[in-house]
């Protein structure tokens, strides 16, 4: 028998056998053909392992990674069969039943179809399996909705109203580099550079990158820092007289008390990235600029946080359209 009647009869075969049966009939097939012996016994916890070591050397995050595996490991325990013995009915159903039983919404739905697929394209294309079983479930449909920015005058009132001058100092940075919160309590004194108004962030993937401060930003924080009569390392410390590295959650509380005391609702980190996002875009920065700005991977991910004003577009169509 020829390689390329084995290859016929394997595509012939694709929708009525799953992967584990297509795998034993390829190998069959092959040692036919090559007189060559060829073992099919591995199980998912191998499979797992091995895949998380190529994720991991592709420099995803163990936060991530631990994600993944809880993610995984579920499937295939509510599934209860062999990752090599799934088919696309079976995770279709898993989404649907997941959803209901979790009332999950379509973005945490689509992220568990977008890690199954990761991790089926990897088994096919480490030849564990013939075709990936999420090939045909397609990308759930996420409708859009414009999410809050700060107005210019939100801005100047919680500026306006900030008694320490590590809140103030804390805000403008936020709203000029536009780093997450993550980033900014990882921050230390010597990541500044003040001469070129730019820090260096330790952004998400262990990945670097720099980051940008505007000139007022500067001169608060050298005023905060010059203030400060510790020697923590962090360029960010509570108030309180142990002065430690300032967490997430201190952040996060610390601003949304300063928004509830001038009377502004939702006031929390990430709402800082996504006004100085749609600023930039709205004042002409190239996409790939801000998507490099903000450390993003993919270019889609920046588009989301950019949100044009409607009244620009105005403008645009009255100037390219008439």
């Amino acid at each position: 028998m020829q390689k390329v009647e084995a290859d016929k009869i394997i595509r012939e075969m694709l929708p009525h056998l799953n992967n584990k049966q297509l795998s034993k009939l390829k190998k069959t097939l092959n040692r036919h053909i090559s007189d060559t012996d060829l073992t099919d016994d591995i199980s998912d916890d191998k499979l797992l392992e091995k895949y998380f070591a190529a994720k991991r050397a592709e420099g995803c995050s163990e936060k991530s990674l631990n994600y993944y595996q809880a993610t995984l490991k579920k499937m295939l325990e509510t599934i209860g069969k062999s990752a090599r013995e799934i088919v696309t009915d079976e995770l279709r159903n898993y989404l649907t039943n997941y959803r209901v039983t979790h009332g999950s919404s379509k973005v945490t739905i689509d992220n568990i179809r977008r890690i199954m697929s990761s991790f089926f394209n990897w088994l096919e294309d480490e030849e564990y399996i013939i075709k990936s079983p999420v090939r045909r479930i397609h990308k759930v449909k996420v409708s859009t909705t414009v999410k809050e920015t700060y107005s210019d005058e939100e801005l100047e009132k919680l500026r306006d109203n900030c008694s320490q001058i590590r809140d103030l100092a804390m805000i403008d940075f936020l709203a000029s580099t536009g780093i997450r919160v993550g980033e900014l309590v990882l921050l230390n004194r010597d990541d500044i550079n003040f001469h070129e108004r730019e820090c260096i962030v330790f952004g998400k993937g262990s990945k670097e990158r720099v980051a940008y401060f505007d000139a007022r930003t500067k001169l608060h924080l050298q005023k905060y820092l010059s203030s400060r009569d510790d020697n923590d390392s962090a360029l960010f410390v509570s108030l309180n007289k142990k002065h430690t590295r300032l967490t997430i959650g201190g952040v996060e509380s610390r601003l949304k008390n300063l928004g509830q005391k001038v009377g502004i609702e939702n006031v929390y980190p990430h709402k800082f990235r996504r006004t100085l996002a749609t600023t930039a875009i709205d004042k002409g920065m190239p996409i790939e600029q801000l998507q490099q700005l903000l450390g993003h991977k993919r270019i889609d991910t920046t588009l989301h946080y950019a949100m044009v004003k409607q009244q620009n577009v105005k403008i645009a169509h009255r100037k390219y359209i008439g």
